[in-house]
């Protein structure tokens, strides 16, 4: 096993050092196993950065308005950083897209740290390492970070479970009113955005946009209602009003207590994914178990059911995990 430096690397990327940044955000995407180590060393550093998820369908310029809003936060003095998770290649496993060329303009900006992230698989428009990454960025001291999902369609709105603010993005003339008629896209949504407002269309994407957001309505006096706004990216028009609507959602959850309720759920959320990722894993150990097989012929014999089986073989793995001691104190042993 590699020896490596985790106080070092910690310290390191708390003073902006990219290359600390990136070494950090190996080991979680590697599943290290410093991995632990890590995570502990960041926890008490956490909890400053203001998260906000990008999605929508591709083509919309999720790229293009990730940029343009880096260049506006940059210019209010705030370090920011940008998780870019983009589609896995089904050879080497890698991201492709992962040049991040819309985003070149920041690459020898040393307030701004961009890192593209492969899905590998995972469904939901999210790398499974990402919350762990936005961890490191977290506790490298990003003021704000912007997470850009891959193009998603009815169902991959993970992003709603990882951000403080949700901003979906469509585009006139793509179908994506329809789009968002029938998937998840209207319920994740905290700040919608038309972009590339000056085609033919926009301001009909608009209207049919904030018509639907009404008729899916159940809101009470005060709950927050998602603004539209229109920008043109590639341009820049329009990202003042955008990052003025993130700030508006930013201080209404401060004012109510929701931003403390969506990071706590997070962490529900997280700390439950790491506890079945490791049950999975030692289940697996199991696959080659005489006992599992034997379930299993009674299970296909219709002599179990398959809760049956399955209770009996937690009850083998947990058995096989208690101390000897303990196995033998047993009443039944």
């Amino acid at each position: 096993m590699v020896t490596v430096d985790v106080p070092a690397l910690v310290a390191q990327a708390r003073e902006g050092r990219p290359r600390a940044v990136a070494r950090l955000i190996s080991l979680v995407e590697g599943a290290s196993p410093h991995l632990r180590e890590v995570m502990a060393a960041l926890a008490p550093l956490t909890g400053g950065a203001y998260v906000v998820g990008l999605t929508g369908s591709p083509g919309v310029g999720k790229s293009t308005s990730t940029s343009a809003l880096v260049t506006a936060y940059r210019k209010a003095g705030k370090r920011v950083g940008v998780l870019a998770v983009d589609p896995s290649s089904p050879f080497s496993g890698g991201a492709l897209l992962g040049d991040r060329v819309r985003m070149s303009d920041h690459a020898s900006d040393p307030g701004v740290y961009i890192r593209s992230m492969a899905t590998r698989g995972h469904l939901g428009g999210l790398a499974w390492a990402a919350p762990q990454a936005i961890r490191v960025l977290d506790a490298a001291g990003c003021d704000v970070i912007l997470v850009e999902t891959v193009g998603v369609g009815q169902s991959e709105v993970e992003i709603a479970s990882q951000a403080d603010t949700s901003v979906v993005l469509l585009a006139p003339g793509m179908g994506d009113g329809i789009q968002a008629a029938k998937a998840g896209i209207l319920e994740i949504g905290d700040v919608y955005v038309v972009n590339k407002a000056d085609r033919d269309g926009a301001d009909a994407t608009a209207r049919e946009l904030n018509h639907m957001l009404g008729l899916g309505e159940s809101r009470g006096a005060g709950d927050w209602r998602p603004p539209i706004v229109k920008t043109v990216a590639a341009r820049s028009q329009g990202i003042d009003e955008l990052v003025e609507a993130l700030e508006k959602h930013r201080a209404w959850m401060d004012e109510r207590g929701v931003l403390a309720e969506r990071r706590t759920a997070r962490a529900a959320r997280e700390v439950e994914t790491i506890a079945i990722t490791a049950l999975r894993s030692r289940l697996a150990d199991l696959h080659g178990d005489a006992h599992l097989g034997s379930l299993a012929a009674k299970v296909a014999s219709g002599e179990l059911d398959p809760y049956a089986a399955s209770d009996a073989l937690l009850a083998t793995l947990t058995e096989a995990e208690a101390p000897e001691a303990d196995r033998g104190n047993r009443p039944d042993a």
